[in-house]
């Protein structure tokens, strides 16, 4: 592999990393737009501001290195943030255990896309970044552990409802690869 195509496949590694916080961002702001004032819903909406404020920081870190490295971001923000305000809505509307299971799809995908890219990371010697994914990785396999003890997989239509997110997920990371 050439020193051209490394750098390349660093650049748009980063570039999807950034694109997916910033996405988790707004799925959190989409449903605590729902859940933020509505009484009784006060233990999911402490979860999502908990779950939110982790987002932030990744995002924030994440926006440090595009801007040190000069990688960047995606074509698609504008587009990611829409869908992910939406895909939040949406799923909080359904109520608190479809909400849960957009978390628990969405940090499924994020964890196992992580876990290759720690291990890229590494082979490639850059241990100080995948150390730092890691961490990330961390919170993102605790939110989904969080979803799933809250009752994710007892939402309507749970399968179809996964699938489709899991499914948008992975397509999200492969058009945030190339634009």
């Amino acid at each position: 592999m050439t020193d051209d195509m490394t750098s390349a496949r660093r650049r748009a590694m980063l570039r999807v990393d950034h694109a997916g916080e910033y996405g988790a961002v707004s799925i959190y702001e989409g449903q605590l737009a729902v859940f933020g004032k509505r009484p009784g819903h006060e233990r999911i909406r402490t979860q999502l501001r908990e779950m939110a404020s982790q987002e932030e920081a990744h995002l924030q870190a994440f926006d440090d290195i595009l801007l040190k490295e000069r990688i960047r971001p995606t074509l698609m923000s504008p587009i990611w943030k829409a869908a992910g305000f939406t895909l939040g809505a949406t799923t909080a509307l359904l109520g608190e255990k479809a909400a849960h299971a957009c978390t628990e799809a969405v940090e499924s995908v994020i964890e196992e896309h992580y876990a290759q890219q720690i291990e890229a990371f590494r082979a490639t010697g850059d241990t100080d970044l995948a150390e730092r994914i890691s961490a990330f990785r961390d919170d993102e396999i605790a939110h989904r552990d969080l979803a799933s003890d809250e009752g994710a997989r007892e939402a309507p239509a749970y399968p179809l409802l996964a699938a489709v997110i899991r499914t948008g997920c992975r397509l999200a990371i492969r058009i945030s690869e190339r634009l």
